[in-house]
Parts: C-alpha cells; structure tokens; sequence
C-alpha cells in the first residue's frame, strides 16, 4: 500500500456519518449557526465536528468571510464527491420501495423440473407476461441435492419442489397437493374401465425415475405392501417423454394428475389401489425472502395453480 493510501484509509477510520453530514450541510450552508438548526444540534457541536473534520483533513474547510464562511479549495475539492456519497449510502439504507411490476426490468431464474413447469410455470406465464411486460424468466435445471447452496448464491429466485425432500433452511410456501392417477392413450383397451389390481398389474408400464434408470417407485412401495408386483418395461427422466410414450404405445403409467389433465390424447381412470400423493411447493433463500419484488413473484405462481 502507497504513503497515500494509507493516509487516505487512516482517515476514513477516524470519520463517522455524523461528521460527513455535519461536512456536507456545512458546505450548502457557509454558516456555523444555520447548519446547527438544519442538523438539529447545539451550535458549540458543530464547531466541534468542524474542528475534527479539521483536523482529519489538514485543511481549515471554511473560513470567516465578510458574509459567514468561504470554503477553502479543499472544501470545493470534496463538495460533489461527498454529495454523491452521501447520497449513494441514502439509497442503500432506505426502506424497500413498494414494487411496481408495470415499470420492472427483473429477469427472475425459477429451478424445476418439467413437471413443475407444466402445472407451475406456464399458468403463470399469461400473468406474468401481462402484468410486468418489461421482465424476462429463465427456466433452470432442479438440482435437489444442491438447492440450499443455489439458494444462497442467487441461482436461483424460486425452486419448484416437493415438501417432503426440501431442505428446512429454505423458506417453503406450499401450493397444491398432487395425487396419482393411471393415464394411457385414448381407446387403449385396458382402461375402458377402471381395471382391477390383477389387471393393472398385467398391463406394461413406463415410469418417471428422475435420477434414471430407476424400476421401482411409489407405485411399487404400494403394491409391495399388499403383495404385488406390476411390470414396468420403460424408465424415463421426463414426464413429458412418457406422456408421449403414452399417446403412442400400449403403455400405461402412474403420472400426477394435473399433468394429464384435459389431455384430449389420454384416457385417465383411477388405479386400483391407493398410491400416497405428495405436496408442491416452491422454496426460497434468505437474500431474497424480504425483497418486494420477489414477494410479487410468489404471489403470482400462488394464485396461478
């Protein structure tokens, strides 16, 4: 560090904000008593500010002038940038401004899987299209094993995620309850009814595994429990690529209910047996929990579903 830098910060220790604005009024002022009454203290405080700011700076800053004070060029020196500090350290502690999504220019990052987009995102999308026009939305991979960490650096502002498997550092606001049904194609000869346990189980299955590769979930913790077993011949890691599947082949599957419903291309009937649904909810970090704007946001995923 220079000579004059280390000046520079010894003097930065020994300021306080009470001496820059006592500085900052002062220089406006050229007025001892006037800047005592704008700063609402005791005139002798003032002069003692000035005395410090003296002495801080190596300069008198003002002196007797046939009318009040006449700043030095030092005190002419420091006139704009302290202005301009001041004001900049003004905006930092004001209250958060209340949120106006007409005029926002915020690009927002929402984590998800495809499944999260389908029954969260797109409701939302006309919404937020509409209401805060000058906005734009990333769509990002859900990681689950690393959203705390997301969550702190700003990944991402919302993740779409179950309640059962969210980390309790995030903040968590529910959104639905999702249960299963069983979806096929349309005019698939098996669900011309709701089919019985042994029938169910007879029908070929493609399932949603989203760590891949995965035969045996939900579906089959439940059948297990009863002494069951159904053939699941297809594993994918998207719900999209097994909707397709469906509306293409004999295969049937297990799939969330809002995914498929008003799908004109699957027939959907109620399984046989009772299948444990789960609970959505999206989840935030800290940084951004206060934030007007990020409230705004959660409203409008909230009211959507």
């Amino acid at each position: 560090m220079s000579d004059m830098s280390g000046i520079a910060m010894n003097n930065l220790r020994r300021l306080d904000i009470n001496l820059l604005l006592t500085l900052d009024v002062l220089l406006s002022e050229h007025n001892v008593t006037r800047a005592a009454q704008r700063l609402n203290l005791s005139q002798p405080s003032v002069s003692v500010h000035l005395a410090k700011l003296r002495d801080i700076f190596g300069d008198p800053l003002l002196l007797p002038g046939p009318r009040g004070m006449r700043p030095t060029a030092r005190a002419d020196e420091l006139r704009e940038p302290l202005r301009e500090a001041l004001e900049a350290l003004e905006r930092a502690v004001a209250p958060a401004s209340a949120f106006d999504p007409a005029q926002a220019t915020h690009t927002w990052k929402i984590a998800a899987t495809d499944y999260g987009e389908s029954t969260v995102v797109l409701p939302a999308l006309s919404g937020l299209r509409e209401q805060a026009p000058g906005t734009r939305l990333a769509v990002i991979d859900m990681l689950p094993a690393h959203l705390v960490k997301q969550a702190e650096q700003g990944v991402f502002d919302l993740a779409l995620h179950i309640s059962e498997d969210a980390p309790p550092e995030l903040h968590r606001r529910p959104l639905f309850t999702e249960r299963y049904v069983l979806a096929g194609r349309i005019g698939h000869p098996g669900l011309k009814r709701a089919p019985t346990r042994k029938q169910f189980c007879g029908l070929e299955h493609v399932m949603v595994s989203r760590e891949g590769g995965g035969f045996f979930g939900v579906t089959d913790r439940a059948l297990a429990d009863v002494g069951l077993q159904r053939k699941v011949v297809l594993s994918v890691p998207h719900f999209l690529m097994a909707m397709s599947v469906l509306a293409s082949t004999d295969l049937v599957a297990m799939l969330p209910s809002r995914l498929v419903r008003g799908n004109p291309a699957l027939q959907v009937v109620d399984a046989p047996l009772e299948v444990p649904g789960y609970e959505m909810a999206m989840f935030w970090g800290e940084r951004s929990h206060r934030d007007p704007a990020h409230k705004w946001l959660r409203e409008q995923l909230l009211a959507s579903v």
